[in-house]
C-alpha cells in the first residue's frame, strides 16, 4: 500500500466514524504516523507505506474514530505559529483565541499575568511576540501547570513563572496585563458539545452554573492585581458580551473594546483601571 492509498482509506474510515473534517485529519494523522510534518506529505505519498507506519496510522484512526482530538493524538497543536504540547489536563489551544493575543499585542506591556493558564499558550505567546516582557501564569491544576512549564522549556522562553493558585488567591504583585480564557460554557450547553470536548478538563470548560462565575472572580481581584492604567482582556462565550461588560464595570473597570474573532462573533471582553483624580 502507497502513501495514497493509505491516505484515502484512511479518509473513508474517518467519515464512516461521522468524524467531522476528515480529509484534513487523516492527512494529519498520516503525517504523524509517518513522523514527519504535515506541509511534506504529499512529498511521500507514492512511495510504500512501512509496515510500523501502517500499524501506527491504525491505532491513530481508531483513536480518532473514538473522538479523541487529534492533538491528544500527536501531542501537540499549532497555535498564534508555535506547536504547543497537550495533554488531558489541558484545553486544546483554539483559533478563536488567537483574536486575544492579537489585542493583547496591540498595545504596550511589560508584565502579564495569565489566570488559568493551562497550556501556557496564552502567556507564552505573548511573551515569545514580546522580547523583554515577563509574566506568571496561574492555574489551579499541578498537572495543567506541569504543561505549561514543559512548553516554556521547549520554546525557550524563560521570562515565564508559573504558580498554582486558585485565581488570584495566591497572587502578588501588580500587572500591566491581565489575560484569560476561563471556564465560560454554561452547566445547560454541556451535553450539546461535541464529543471530543469530553477528553478536556471539563473545569476549564464549565464553571457547572451559568458560565459566568469566573467572570464574577476575576472582576472582584483584578483591581488588586492591575498597575494603574493597566488591561484586562478576557474570551467570552458568544452570546456574553454584555453581561461580562456589565461585571467588569460594576467594580469600577472602563470598558475598553470588544474584539470579534474571524466569524465576527463577540469574543473577547477589554477593560481598564483607570486612575481618576480625586
Amino acid at each position: 500500500m502507497t502513501g495514497s492509498q493509505a491516505l484515502a482509506a484512511a479518509v473513508a474510515r474517518l467519515r464512516d466514524a461521522r468524524v467531522p473534517d476528515a480529509p484534513r485529519d487523516a492527512r494529519r494523522l498520516l503525517a504523524h504516523a509517518l513522523g514527519i510534518a504535515p506541509g511534506r506529505l504529499t512529498l511521500v505519498l507514492p512511495e510504500p507505506l512501512a509496515p510500523a507506519a501502517a500499524a501506527r496510522l491504525d491505532q491513530a484512526l481508531a483513536r480518532r474514530c473514538a473522538r479523541e482530538p487529534v492533538s491528544h493524538i500527536t501531542g501537540t497543536r499549532a497555535f498564534y505559529g508555535r506547536d504547543f504540547r497537550v495533554t488531558p489536563d489541558v484545553l486544546d489551544p483554539r483559533p478563536e483565541t488567537e483574536t486575544l493575543i492579537a489585542a493583547a499585542l496591540a498595545a504596550p506591556f511589560q508584565t502579564v499575568l495569565d489566570l488559568g493558564t493551562g497550556s501556557g499558550c496564552i502567556l507564552l505567546s505573548l511573551l515569545a511576540e514580546r522580547p523583554g516582557s515577563a509574566g506568571l501564569g496561574v492555574d489551579i491544576s499541578a498537572d495543567a501547570l506541569a504543561v505549561a512549564r514543559d512548553n516554556a522549556a521547549r520554546l525557550g522562553i524563560e521570562t515565564a513563572r508559573f504558580l498554582q493558585s486558585d485565581w488570584f488567591a495566591d497572587v502578588t504583585g501588580r500587572f500591566d496585563l491581565v489575560v484569560s480564557n476561563p471556564p465560560y460554557i454554561a452547566a445547560a450547553e454541556m451535553p450539546a458539545l461535541a464529543p471530543e470536548l469530553s477528553h478536556e478538563p471539563q473545569a476549564a470548560l464549565s464553571d457547572g452554573a451559568d458560565g459566568l462565575t469566573a467572570y464574577r472572580a476575576i472582576a472582584a481581584g483584578a483591581g488588586r492585581v492591575l498597575a494603574p492604567g493597566g488591561r484586562l482582556l478576557v474570551e467570552i462565550g458568544a452570546t456574553q458580551a454584555a453581561d461580562v461588560q456589565a461585571i467588569l464595570a460594576a467594580v469600577g473597570l472602563d470598558i475598553v473594546a470588544m474584539h470579534p474573532d474571524l466569524d465576527n462573533r463577540d469574543r473577547v471582553v477589554e477593560a481598564r483601571l483607570t486612575v481618576r483624580e480625586a
